[in-house]
């Protein structure tokens, strides 16, 4: 029987760890290419530097010059009991957007922080972020113990600082690790240096997390990405949750059209359905008028049409976003134009303070709860009940705002 799998996503400050955690990480569970740990000893070595295990993830000369990881990346790894994806988002300030777009496709969080440094403005930022993104998995790792004599007084310091600020956003991590990444203490096993901790080690603290709900076990929703027409007329898409099958009575959105699924297409292969997370194509008995952006659902069970949805964002652009502006709503393939109606408070990403009721505007790295207006009715879902239709992008010619929807609004 296949091991199930997880994702999760590392987050924090710059300066606080996750790329050395993830580095150790792979080191302690063999998870390493063959070769790998050599290429970063002759790095370290030409830098002048000790062995680094951060530079397992600075694949890129410019990141290891500078000393900060640029992109979202992904690597794998697995324990007896699962096998686990590692999202790493960078946490320099100016990378949020990426660190938004890894976040959004974890199941789990771990939040690093640093026991010297203690919670950070940057820590908060990306500990609001998980709660917005609906993470509800956390280990949270206090860091480099080994840098203040393995202290136990320390710990508990930086343990209840960051508790406090984490309640206050309604997050309560699973578990809070005191860990070396960089000599390895608690990360799998070894701890002859912390004693007075009783918990689980990172790695028993990971596999305590619950894979979610299968989306498959979801209603359908096939999310149209293009229609080709070759000898037969082909509609490419996702299915995002639940599963298509041939002979599958399906209603179009937003046309309302319905059809038969006729046949299910795969390039090379014999099938008769597709899931959850599978790009494939169909055929329907009746040419309909299908493209792009249209959300393909069964008959027995229709989401809402709407165009007036309420949804938290995190504004990440320079320029602050003013209410009556024109910008695009973009939800898997769904492209539409749409205002802000209503910004019904804003607040500070870092202090958690209310900076606005009924506001007019909305400035950089502030969140909202607002309502949004878009020009045409559009197929969307509360976040927490399918999350592949309950997540979007506001942009103009870039990426302006990421955000999750809570209400669709009648």
């Amino acid at each position: 029987m296949d091991k199930e799998n997880l994702k999760f996503v590392i987050v924090g400050h710059i300066d606080h760890g996750k790329s050395t955690l993830i580095g150790r990480l792979l080191y302690d569970t063999d998870s390493l290419p063959k070769g790998k740990i050599e290429e970063i000893e002759q790095i370290c070595k030409s830098l002048g530097k000790d062995i680094e295990f951060g530079y397992v993830m600075d694949h890129l000369e410019e990141e290891r010059d500078q000393g900060i990881t640029i992109d979202t990346a992904q690597i794998f790894f697995n324990t007896t009991k699962r096998n686990y994806v590692i999202i790493d988002a960078p946490g320099h300030v100016e990378f949020i957007k990426n660190m938004i777009s890894g976040a959004s496709q974890a199941e789990a969080a771990v939040l690093i922080v640093d026991v010297d440094e203690g919670v950070k403005e940057q820590t908060k930022r990306h500990a609001y972020i998980l709660g917005m993104l609906g993470l509800d998995q956390v280990i949270v790792v206090i860091n480099k113990m080994d840098m203040v004599g393995y202290e136990r007084g320390k710990f508990e310091t930086v343990k209840k600082e960051l508790l406090d600020f984490l309640s206050g956003i309604n997050i309560k991590p699973s578990y809070i690790v005191p860990i070396s990444a960089k000599e390895g203490d608690l990360i799998a096993g070894k701890n002859e240096n912390m004693d007075w901790y009783q918990g689980p080690d990172f790695l028993q603290a990971l596999d305590s997390f619950r894979v979610k709900e299968s989306a498959k076990d979801k209603p359908l929703r096939f999310v149209v990405q293009d229609v080709y027409n070759f000898d037969k007329r082909i509609i490419a898409g996702r299915v995002e949750s639940g599963i298509i099958r041939k002979g599958d009575k399906i209603k179009i959105l937003p046309s309302g059209e319905e059809t038969t699924v006729k046949s299910v297409e795969e390039f090379l292969k014999n099938v008769t359905e597709a899931e959850a997370g599978k790009s494939t194509g169909i055929i329907t008995e009746d040419k309909l008028f299908i493209d792009r952006g249209d959300v393909i659902v069964h008959d027995r069970d229709v989401p809402v049409l709407t165009n007036h949805i309420r949804a938290n964002i995190f504004w990440m652009d320079n320029t602050p976003y003013n209410k009556g502006d024109t910008l695009w709503f973009r939800c898997a393939t769904q492209d539409v134009a749409c205002e802000i109606e209503k910004i019904s408070r804003v607040i500070n990403s870092s202090t958690l303070d209310l900076i606005a009721e009924d506001a007019d505007e909305i400035k950089n790295r502030e969140v909202a709860d607002i309502i949004i207006k878009t020009d045409k009715p559009v197929v969307v879902e509360n976040f927490n009940t399918i999350e592949e239709l309950g997540r979007f992008v506001l942009r103009t010619d870039d990426t302006l705002a990421g955000g999750i929807i809570t209400e669709l609004v009648q």
